[in-house]
């Protein structure tokens, strides 16, 4: 029999309590030996519910007992989850998280505090939710060199992005709708400026490249600046607004962003809706590939957690090989990469030609009072400089 210990008891910690609970006999088949959850560490009591026979309050409990081969880390959050996942390692136990910002800060260093033990550190829900991507790079697409990531990495501004794209209301309307159905947080800073998708896109990058990519990097744009009049353009143009995560080869290295992209009806991420997420993955053996499914929620969150206890339960005694080293890698600069924009202004006509030369206009008759257009392909340093010379910018949306 594993015995496992789940750190945590909110969202996510219950979810993978439930998906134990209820897929035991499959789980169990597919290990080949019984799985118990034998301890659940929390600041509170759950009285009335079993799981409260198991609580624990003092993660050293876990540390200390020999039983425990597995542990989840369901808290959230960097500390206190990193004392307590790194003593569980040192402890020589596996390890498996869905927390993004204790991987992206300390994955390298928990990937080697590992190796030392002995043991393994997995991070599958982490990104997307249920979406096996980081298994799929780590394992399925070892044999390419992979030259762009791409994805829609964050239900909640994906929901809210649709919503907006449905009804053709504000963003504040579509905010206030997402927390009522409990996809945003009661502050949902994180979500809607793209630190949330920027801490992703810097996991799978780090992955990719083999060492670490630090968020604070990323270049990061969020949605709290996108309004309804900019989704009449977008349909104008019979596109749609997206919040991407991408990650492109540039040399020995990669540009890294997060931002909102105006997308064609070809693009495969066009018809990703609602909560869902999706991450396009072009190898160059490979081509491209896609991966889909459901990005947040207790459940598949939970199961892909439950997948990781899984794989950790097979591989006992053995460390399973993860190239992630600590060096730090040092992105290219976004503002080399080449793209065109999309841009409302107030100026006149004879002021967007003086700073931009030919354009492209978009006619909304909604927009009164303005222009919309958008640029030929240009660095996006030189856009930046046309922007400042020509003044009035109202909006900017990158043209994929």
């Amino acid at each position: 029999m594993i015995k496992i210990a789940v750190m945590g008891y909110g969202t996510i910690g219950s979810g993978v309590v439930q998906v134990i609970e209820t897929n035991q006999e499959s789980i169990c088949k597919k290990i080949g030996e019984g799985i118990e959850v034998k301890y659940v560490l929390d600041l509170r009591d759950f009285e009335g519910d079993p799981v409260q026979s198991k609580v624990v309050h003092d993660y050293q409990v876990i540390a200390q007992d020999p039983e425990v081969a597995i542990v989840v880390e369901s808290m959230g959050g960097i500390e206190p989850a990193y004392t307590f996942v790194k003593a569980m390692l040192t402890a020589g136990k596996s390890v498996t998280t869905s927390n993004k910002a204790l991987v992206a800060a300390h994955g390298a260093e928990l990937i080697r505090a590992a190796k030392e033990k002995n043991v393994n550190f997995m991070f599958e829900a982490s990104v997307g939710g249920g979406i096996p991507i980081i298994r799929a790079l780590n394992s399925c697409l070892t044999a390419d060199r992979i030259e762009e990531i791409t994805g829609i990495v964050n239900g909640t501004t994906n929901y809210m992005m649709t919503r907006m794209a449905e009804e053709g209301c504000e963003f504040a309307d579509a905010l206030t709708e997402a927390q009522e159905k409990g996809y945003a947080e009661k502050d949902p800073t994180a979500d809607i400026e793209g630190h949330d998708a920027g801490r992703k896109i810097a996991i799978l990058t780090s992955l990719i490249a083999g060492q670490q990519v630090d968020f604070e990097d990323v270049h990061t744009e969020g949605i709290s600046k996108i309004t309804a009049t900019d989704i009449l353009y977008a349909k104008k143009m019979d596109r749609v607004i997206k919040l991407l995560a991408t990650s492109r080869q540039a040399g020995d290295t990669y540009t890294v962003m997060v931002a909102p992209f105006l997308l064609p009806k070809e693009h495969p991420l066009y018809t990703v809706n609602g909560v869902f997420n999706a991450v396009f993955v072009h190898g160059n053996m490979l081509g491209d590939a896609m991966f889909y499914g459901s990005g947040a929620g207790s459940l598949p969150t939970a199961s892909a957690v439950v997948a990781d206890v899984v794989e950790l339960a097979k591989h006992i005694g053995k460390h399973i090989e993860l190239e992630w080293r600590p060096e730090k890698l040092e992105l290219a600069d976004y503002r080399q990469q080449p793209g065109r924009f999309f841009v409302r202004t107030g100026a006149d006509a004879d002021a967007v030609a003086q700073a931009f030369g030919d354009v492209t206009y978009i006619e909304v008759p909604e927009a009164a009072g303005e222009k919309g257009f958008l640029t030929e392909e240009m660095p996006e340093e030189a856009y930046e400089k046309k922007a400042e010379a020509l003044g009035d910018v109202r909006q900017m949306i990158r043209y994929s």
